[in-house]
């Protein structure tokens, strides 16, 4: 637990709340790390029986911090941002999400592995990866195509835009959206009821569902934390993020 990062368990509900809202739960390399920590803790301890991740301040996360971003780059699969992506690939118990506000970048793509998310009406998703010269990540080119199809998946990847929450329920990336006020209330609800229910059963069950698809995401992940590696210092990365500290739109013209 850090003053970033809250963690409170119990009856069997492990909570992870993103807390920076003065940033909009912006993440920082200690963020990651604190929650790839509590994600493995979640998981080998037989008390926690589900796992809720939401965000303080009316936000879920704006994404990655840039500045803290850029000046510790994940340049390996050990920095913490790959250890906290890698660990939804791990995870068999329940995972839940309770999203309001703002869920940018990893905001978006952690839902993709989530068993259950529930949204707030004035929730906002993006995907903006191409928009800062950069590529996915989280193993949504795989994950996010096979959810909504490929014309969907491509306007949400390479035109970075924001949608709603509604569309986010249309495309299946939430499972309900609520009045803002009852999202994390309706989301403990959820995950108390999940407590109740066998829970070797929820994990075998979860198990067989993602059977197919595991090893298809470990190895995405793993070639896109590569590409996405190499993409942090390219010239177009580095005009989006001197375009972004500047206030400014980057030009890429010159680029191919």
């Amino acid at each position: 637990m850090s003053d970033t990062v809250r963690i409170r368990q119990s009856d069997g509900v492990f909570h992870i709340e993103m807390a920076r809202p003065e940033k909009k739960n912006a993440l920082t390399a200690a963020m990651y790390q604190t929650m790839a920590d509590a994600l493995t803790s979640a998981e080998a301890d037989p008390a926690v029986r589900v796992i809720l991740i939401s965000g303080a301040g009316g936000n879920f996360t704006a994404g990655n911090d840039l500045a803290d971003f850029l000046g510790k780059p994940p340049m390996d699969e050990s920095a913490p941002v790959y250890r906290f992506i890698e660990g939804f690939a791990r995870l068999q118990k329940p995972f839940v999400a309770a999203v309001e506000g703002v869920a940018v970048g990893v905001g978006t793509t952690m839902l993709l592995h989530c068993d259950l998310a529930y949204a707030g009406s004035s929730a906002r998703f993006a995907l903006p990866f191409a928009n800062l010269g950069l590529t996915p990540e989280a193993a949504s080119s795989l994950l996010l195509p096979l959810c909504i199809g490929h014309a969907r998946a491509a306007e949400m990847l390479m035109l970075g835009e924001a949608f709603s929450a509604q569309v986010a329920l249309e495309v299946n990336i939430v499972n309900a959206v609520l009045p803002d006020a009852q999202v994390l209330d309706h989301a403990f609800k959820r995950c108390r009821k999940l407590t109740t229910q066998p829970a070797a059963s929820l994990r075998l069950t979860k198990q067989l569902m993602k059977r197919a698809q595991q090893a298809a995401i470990r190895e995405t992940m793993s070639f896109e934390a590569e590409i996405f590696r190499q993409r942090l210092v390219s010239p177009e990365a580095k005009e989006a993020f001197a375009a972004f500290f500047e206030k400014r739109k980057p030009d890429f013209a010159k680029f191919n």
